[in-house]
């Protein structure tokens, strides 16, 4: 990539005891670019996306933001990196005690300290940015739907017009109808954004939606990247066992006999 990538990942190794999840991670994402991490549970995704965020430290390797080495940044740094980064996480995670648009506010008010008259006036915006009325706002999270609370999710992921949005399984649990009406709000606002996103996911329609590169990971490595359309002639063994859902391959799965 000619432009300095917004996010590099280079060698990124991370163990828990004797079990090592990554074992190299080399990946780039270009400014303004949509990158989707597959594979199946366990390979590694989430424990990635972790150590980017600085949730989790890794034992070698680098993570650059912009070019500037993020791997072991602390404290007021770690603080000012994240208010460039949205998040939007697998089961939404909702505070249940606050309304909606106080949940979508949350970074404004607690980050930021955006007056709250002008926090919720942001999260209205942002609500109506995914579909969502205004009367939505005063309501509880148990009082919407799984597909509703997704929707209030992303609000608050893009509420304050991050540089880098991270999705976490972003159509996990919701019915196809629902998780297309998601991809398409991805796509849609990270474009108006300009945002660079990164995705981890096992859902491949999901991919190919809101992706413009995908790669692979197998065994905390990644074994394949390329342009989405190139995926389906990847002559990537792993890459097409797992697009087609297949159990035979060299993507071999543990499986108890009863």
């Amino acid at each position: 990539m000619s432009a300095t990538p917004k996010i590099r990942l280079t060698g990124v190794h991370k163990s828990f005891g004797d079990k090592h999840v990554l074992r190299g991670v080399d990946l780039e994402v270009a400014p303004g670019e949509s990158v989707v991490v597959i594979g199946g549970s366990g390979t590694g995704k989430s424990v990635m996306l972790k150590c980017i965020l600085g949730l989790m430290h890794p034992e070698a390797g680098r993570i650059e933001i912009d070019g500037r080495d993020t791997t072991r940044l602390r404290g007021s740094g770690r603080v000012e990196l994240m208010q460039h980064f949205g998040m939007l996480f697998q089961g939404a995670a909702l505070f249940d005690s606050l309304p909606v648009w106080q949940n979508v506010a949350f970074g404004l008010t607690q980050a930021r300290r955006v007056p709250r008259h002008e926090a919720k006036r942001v999260a209205l915006d942002k609500l109506a940015a995914v579909g969502l009325g205004a009367e939505v706002g005063e309501l509880y999270p148990a009082e919407l739907s799984g597909g509703m609370q997704k929707r209030v999710a992303l609000a608050r992921a893009i509420a304050t017009d991050p540089e880098i949005i991270f999705f976490d399984e972003p159509t996990t649990g919701l019915d196809p109808i629902m998780g297309d009406v998601i991809n398409n709000l991805i796509v849609q606002i990270t474009r108006g954004l300009g945002a660079t996103a990164l995705s981890i996911t096992h859902d491949i329609a999901s991919a190919r939606k809101i992706a413009n590169r995908i790669a692979m990971i197998h065994q905390g490595r990644i074994v394949w990247q390329g342009p989405v359309e190139a995926m389906d002639r990847s002559g990537n063994p792993y890459v097409d066992q797992f697009i087609h859902g297949r159990a035979e391959g060299p993507i071999e799965m543990q499986v108890r006999a009863l």
